[in-house]
């Protein structure tokens, strides 16, 4: 688990600030956009890098009803937390899993196949209580889930059959999307089509989920047809745009929760002429001042962005200067001579004038998802507005 500080004050190397009001209200927006549908908040690899437990605090205070993970550990360290009262849902299963501890937990577990119920099957005879499962179909993404046809229909029989026999209950349907992030993507079309039909299927069997769900974030904000009854929202619940081409956290009513800052470690005045990090990639063009910036690739930063990535210090943008090394970086101060231990922030919500996680994602050619998971242990999640106002 993350170091976890309480308040935004120490004397930290560096922190992630996790704005907790910025989490409900991005929530509440989610819902807003699926006004018919319930809202899963997904916490999975420790919430996007913010901090399971608060987070899933956090969403269920704003009316999110279920939480989503995908491992089962994930899911029972929820429980495990004090984390009761709502519907959490894991999905990726190895054989062998803590399937009864599961079942014991009150979790929601996905079957995507045979050996998955079987096993499910088996835990709830031992355990004298009826799973809770899910089915998933494989509706055109090509990774977890049930392929349609004769397996759909197999695994619909088995399903029900174990139903019947107390071992099981169905409480769910579900798939998950492609290419959702590209509105008007072939695929998303034909995905929707196959899952009302392997949906049809299963329903004319005889199962009556509680819950049938395929939208992840950006079908959430874009898709209404995608909504049945039920929307996981992963990367929105934490204010990131789930794709820059379909609209900016603002245009969706969302805030980026974590703000990503150091304390400058050092400021010295260097000559032209001047090398600065491992196989000298940048020189400096004349007399300057560096500022040593005490994060590195093992904080998370990542090295692709050596040479690009924005930091804001003392109200201005600077950048990366040379490789970003495993406990550090430079930037090339201009001149300027910022204390030490002044605040670099390398990434926040953007309306202050400083980077977004987005803005780390163009420099280092990936996505703002990653930006935020990766963010490494040896960085403290300080929680602010911990407490629900009103």
């Amino acid at each position: 688990m993350n170091e976890r500080a309480t308040a935004p004050t120490a004397p930290l190397r560096a922190r992630a600030e996790i704005d907790l009001d910025a989490l409900r209200a991005n929530v509440r927006a989610l819902r807003a956009h699926a006004p018919g549908a319930a809202v899963m908040a997904v916490v999975k690899s420790d919430a996007y890098g913010h901090g399971a437990v608060p987070c899933a605090r956090a969403a269920v205070e704003a009316g999110a009803r279920w939480l989503g993970t995908a491992t089962p550990e994930e899911a029972l360290a929820l429980r495990a937390a004090g984390i009761d009262g709502v519907r959490i849902m894991c999905w990726l299963w190895t054989p062998g899993g803590p399937w009864r501890e599961a079942i014991e937990a009150d979790l929601d577990v996905s079957v995507s196949g045979m050996w998955a119920l079987g096993e499910v099957t088996e835990a709830a005879r031992q355990a004298g209580i009826p799973a809770r499962v899910q089915l998933k179909a494989d509706t055109g993404l090509g990774r977890g889930g049930c392929q349609p046809g004769e397996d759909w229909a197999e695994l619909v029989a088995e399903a029900l059959s174990a139903q019947s026999q107390g071992l099981v209950r169905i409480t769910g349907l579900w798939s998950h999307l492609a290419c959702a992030d590209e509105p008007g993507h072939p695929s998303i079309a034909a995905q929707l089509t196959l899952f009302r039909e392997m949906l049809a299927y299963a329903e004319g069997q005889g199962v009556r989920p509680e819950v049938r769900h395929i939208a992840n974030s950006p079908a959430t904000l874009t898709l209404p047809d995608s909504h049945f009854d039920l929307v996981r929202t992963g990367i929105a619940v934490y204010g990131i745009s789930p794709s820059p081409e379909i609209g900016s956290p603002a245009d969706f009513g969302l805030r980026p929760v974590m703000t990503l800052s150091a304390s400058i470690a050092l400021v010295k005045r260097v000559p032209g002429g001047h090398g600065v990090s491992y196989g000298h990639h940048y020189i400096t063009p004349g007399v300057t001042t560096l500022g040593l910036v005490p994060v590195g690739y093992a904080d998370g930063i990542p090295r692709h962005a050596s040479g690009a990535g924005p930091v804001l210090v003392d109200g201005k943008w600077r950048t990366v200067a040379g490789r970003i090394a495993m406990d550090q970086f430079v930037v090339d101060l201009g001149g300027d001579e910022p204390a030490t231990g002044t605040r670099a922030v390398l990434f926040g919500p953007g309306d202050r004038g400083e980077p977004t996680a987005e803005d780390w994602a163009q420099a280092a050619g990936t996505i703002a998802y990653e930006i935020v998971t990766r963010i490494g242990t040896r960085v403290p999640r300080v929680y602010v507005n911990e407490e629900q106002a009103g």
